[in-house]
């Protein structure tokens, strides 16, 4: 298991960003690309959960992402939104993420995110929930930034046939291709993984001891 980079930035502060996932919008509080209005006569609202489609149902998916190295360190999928499908990709970072100190996780004001079961879970592993400002489009800006680049990427390229196809195919994106070989100017030009790596190379170098 990394240790995680960011456990001495920001004051020690941990961060992370929990969204669920977007098909043809950018935001899920609205943003540059979501739709002026579902309904003739309805003005546009806070939409967490917009689907991947298949051709037998629909995919959602949660994804907590690392706010220093831009590392997915956790993502769940379901054909139902609710709070379960949050729940357990928390669980997820939690079992597979080191912590040292505080650790906030923020997310958008989405029914699952402010739900008591989502509230109960995060204190039980000692988390700090953080909300967003409702219909900001750039409070959860990073966030929205990987539903954009998975939409692009992957969604757009294929027609799925099964809700399965698709689960695996998002899987295997995030971690096979994302977190290990996408590259991000942010990031000097490399990957989630990579930047972690050599974070942590410089951390443990006997110079810095």
């Amino acid at each position: 298991m990394v240790e995680p980079a960011w456990d001495r930035v920001a004051g020690g502060m941990n961060t992370w960003r929990a969204g669920c996932g977007g098909s043809r919008t950018s935001g899920s509080e609205g943003g540059p690309r979501k739709p002026i209005s579902r309904n003739a006569d309805r003005a546009p609202g806070s939409d967490p959960y917009t689907e991947h489609p298949a051709r037998d149902g629909k995919v959602y998916c949660c994804a907590i992402l690392d706010g220093f190295s831009k590392k997915i360190v956790a993502r769940a999928f379901s054909t139902v939104a609710d709070t379960v499908l949050v729940n357990n990709a928390v669980n997820m970072a939690v079992r597979e993420r080191q912590r040292a100190g505080t650790t906030v996780l923020h997310a958008d004001h989405g029914s699952q995110f402010t739900s008591w079961s989502f509230g109960e879970n995060l204190r039980r592993h000692n988390l700090l929930e953080s909300l967003g400002t409702v219909g900001d489009c750039f409070d959860n800006a990073v966030m929205e930034s990987f539903w954009g680049r998975l939409q692009t990427e992957l969604l757009d390229t294929h027609k799925w046939s099964t809700t399965l196809e698709l689960t695996v195919a998002m899987a295997d994106y995030i971690d096979n291709f994302y977190n290990l070989h996408r590259r991000h100017s942010y990031l000097g030009q490399s990957s989630p993984s990579e930047y972690e790596t050599l974070w942590n190379e410089v951390k443990s170098s006997p110079q810095l001891s």
